[in-house]
């Protein structure tokens, strides 16, 4: 039988880990990203799909682009922020389904079928990209994932000339305790469970 996790890093992940807004100096490294890959690829999705494309705003530049198709108040945390990535989905994913699912025909499920891949590329996409947050707190960074942005422009101005679309956002780095409020609520288990 599996073993618990211990307090630290349940904490790490989930208890005390926040959405900042805010980050400090220390720089976050293309090792430190190829880290958080090589960590939160492992992460189950539906027949092994690996939807998710990221382009990490590394760069001023970059940020700044980006920054553009962002309200008004998530630009500035974009154009601030260490790393700012671009979670975004394949909409043909599963032309690597004969590698990534190689026992059966997995490909084949998906030809033809547009609301099917719409469907698989955004829920998939979307549960890697919370193996993405947990993947960076469990190394020692903060996340700060948003929406808060145009999408097609976005998508228009990062993803041109390929099938990718954005999904959503989210800067990196190490976390500036001042850039967050008090701890907000969540739902209790007898508010939304069922036992059936």
């Amino acid at each position: 039988m599996a073993v618990s996790l211990s307090d630290e890093a349940l904490d790490r992940a989930f208890r005390t880990a926040r959405t900042y807004n805010g980050y400090t100096d220390e720089p976050v490294t293309e090792a430190d990203l190829r880290a958080i890959w090589d960590l939160m690829k492992w992460g189950p999705t539906s027949a092994n799909q690996e939807p998710l494309r990221i382009a990490w705003c590394v760069s001023q530049d970059a940020k700044d682009k980006l920054a553009e198709y962002c309200s008004g108040q998530n630009a500035p945390k974009v154009r601030k922020a260490p790393v700012t990535a671009i979670l975004a989905m394949d909409m043909e994913f599963y032309e690597h389904l004969p590698r990534l699912f190689p026992h059966t025909d997995a490909r084949a499920w998906f030809l033809g079928n547009d609301g099917l891949i719409q469907e698989s590329a955004f829920r998939n996409s979307t549960l890697q990209g919370a193996y993405f947050i947990i993947a960076a707190r469990m190394l020692g960074f903060d996340t700060g994932p948003m929406s808060g942005f145009d999408t097609h422009k976005v998508t228009e101005a990062f993803f041109a000339g390929t099938t990718y679309k954005a999904n959503f956002i989210s800067t990196l780095g190490y976390g500036d305790p001042a850039s967050i409020q008090a701890r907000l609520p969540r739902l209790d288990f007898e508010e939304v469970n069922q036992l059936l």
